[in-house]
């Protein structure tokens, strides 16, 4: 799993908008593009419980979760649904990811007591996390096989730790949201071949996009006490993402120069340690633009590179490029 280099990426020339908006169609990729969630309360809080009218709790210390080694933090490439049901290389390497922990002898790392997943797929004014028992297996997209919308991935939610996150973050506050939303394909359509028992717990935290990049590396620092209390951070986006500039027919070690180009720029900076840096992509001007012609899924990045400690050394997997303009380069650390 560890250091698993692409070692040739032959850029391709930027394609005609025309005929990257019919290889976008020719894939079914009429993906949800993260709307902002209509439940906003008037204070511009996300619709839940407000942290406010909770008592005071510490993200150290919450209740139901017990002292653990520090657990490892995640970014995952998610890319195309599809991955989810086809024999891909990027799920392969989610199953081998996957395999790294538990009881067994080959495992490095104890079986999560609980995930906290940071999808791109789920949009906010101001952040909230799931905070249902039963979270619903969304599907927020059109256009794919029947079989994709007949996955389920019945994992549990834990109303009990959701409470405890929304009342001790305060700064910025974070709601509980139980009754709206659930697990979103960013989230399950990795997590289903990484823990296909689906018995982990998981609570989704949203990204409010209407916040600066520098604000969600500094939430995800915040996250990085739950790492001492067996909680798995995975957030899923990708390095790169532009959906106009989809290329169905060619290989995966292929892909735009722009978007070589950025997924280096992360890279750089992600295996530097420079998180500030990191988070300062839209400086990038026309090359952030075309990597990211909306940035939720560059956000969940942030989140995570927050969540590592200085001088946690990050370890790569699923490096490489799916469809050419979507960056699959996937992170460890710890």
């Amino acid at each position: 799993m560890r250091g698993c280099k692409i070692r040739s990426i032959h850029p391709l020339p930027v394609m005609q908008r025309r005929q990257t908006l019919q290889l976008a169609a020719a894939i079914g990729t009429t993906l949800a593009m993260s709307p902002i969630q209509s439940s906003v309360a008037d204070n511009g809080q996300a619709a839940g419980t407000p942290s406010s009218a909770r008592p005071l709790t510490d993200l150290g210390q919450l209740p139901g979760l017990r002292p653990s080694p520090r657990m490892p933090v995640l970014f995952v490439g998610h890319g195309s649904p599809m991955n989810v049901i086809e024999d891909t290389r990027w799920r392969r390497g989610w199953q081998a990811m996957g395999r790294q922990f538990g009881n067994h002898a080959d495992a490095q790392y104890p079986k999560p007591q609980l995930i906290l997943a940071i999808s791109a797929h789920w949009l906010t004014r101001g952040w909230a996390v799931t905070g249902m028992a039963q979270p619903a297996t969304i599907h927020d997209f059109g256009g794919f096989p029947q079989a994709l919308f007949d996955m389920r991935y019945p994992a549990p939610g834990w109303p009990q730790v959701a409470e405890g996150i929304g009342a001790a973050m305060r700064n910025p506050p974070v709601a509980v949201e139980d009754f709206e939303w659930g697990l979103d394909h960013g989230t399950w359509s990795v997590l289903q071949p990484m823990f296909p028992a689906a018995d982990i717990p998981v609570i989704q935290l949203s990204l409010d996009y209407s916040r600066p990049p520098h604000e969600h590396l500094a939430l995800g620092r915040q996250l990085r006490a739950l790492r001492e209390q067996g909680v798995l951070i995975v957030g899923s986006g990708n390095t790169v993402h532009n959906l106009r500039a989809v290329a169905r027919q060619v290989p995966d070690n292929q892909a735009h120069s722009w978007a070589v180009e950025f997924d280096d720029f992360a890279a750089r900076h992600i295996s530097s340690g420079n998180h500030a840096e990191l988070a300062n992509f839209l400086t990038l001007g026309n090359l952030a633009k075309m990597a990211h012609p909306t940035h939720d899924h560059f956000l969940p990045l942030l989140h995570t590179a927050g969540a590592a400690h200085e001088g946690e050394a990050p370890t790569y997997f699923n490096e490489g490029f799916q469809l050419a303009s979507i960056g699959m380069r996937s992170v460890l650390w710890g």
